[in-house]
């Protein structure tokens, strides 16, 4: 299978305490580096200059700033990079020493020049729902997220939240394999939410009424 038509391999990968460097310091990285801390990355930008919002986070100790244009060593013990900047010259030289060195890199808006993309993302506390049209659609990603943040609402975050509770409850009661998948299977399912849910509400009913 060609490189061109290879099917994206999706993970959710942990970046708590791994170094990610971000070139850029605009509007177009604002929103990618702010994914990056809430992942817990260690984040180092490298840009001339930061938007007002940037310099903000970067006075609050937020990640590293190096004022000054992308050099090649910039690379060095990155986990990965995201090449943020307008300028198509640089974005194309970040991705060019992160490919020769085998770092991972995504060039903003630029498929060709991405090993990685960031999909469009649906959060409800542990639960996370990830869109990718691999590039070629990031409007239809994103609509496609408001779609689902409304089948999905922030009621997920508890729920998901209960659910792991009850699977370490079963996990100490050693109970048999099968037995265990059966019962986890059947607490995740749509009925169960909606009992689960019912009962939160009336829990709330009753402590607005006290």
């Amino acid at each position: 299978m060609s490189a061109a038509s290879a099917s994206l391999f999706p993970m959710f990968v942990k970046l708590d305490g791994r170094r990610c460097l971000v070139v850029g310091g605009g509007p177009i990285a604002e929103s990618k580096i702010e994914s990056l801390l809430a992942a817990g990355a260690r984040v180092t930008v490298v840009s001339p200059a930061l938007t007002e919002k940037l310099e903000r986070l970067h006075r609050q100790g937020a990640f590293d700033w190096h004022a000054r244009r992308f050099e090649g060593t910039d690379l060095q013990k990155a986990f990965l990079v995201v090449a943020a900047t307008s300028d198509d010259a640089t974005n194309d030289a970040v991705y060019r020493e992160a490919d020769r060195t085998g770092i991972l890199c995504n060039a903003v808006d630029q498929p060709p020049r991405c090993h990685f993309y960031f999909p469009a993302v649906v959060q409800r506390g542990d639960l996370q729902i990830a869109i990718s049209t691999a590039g070629r659609s990031p409007s239809l990603a994103q609509r496609l997220r408001k779609e689902l943040e409304v089948q999905f609402g922030p009621e997920y975050s508890e729920w998901v939240k209960w659910l792991g509770e009850a699977r370490e409850a079963l996990m100490e009661r050693k109970l048999a394999f099968r037995t265990r998948k059966r019962l986890l299977a059947y607490l995740a399912r749509r009925e169960s939410f909606a009992r689960w849910r019912a009962a939160q509400q009336h829990k709330t009913a009753l402590r607005e009424a006290a």
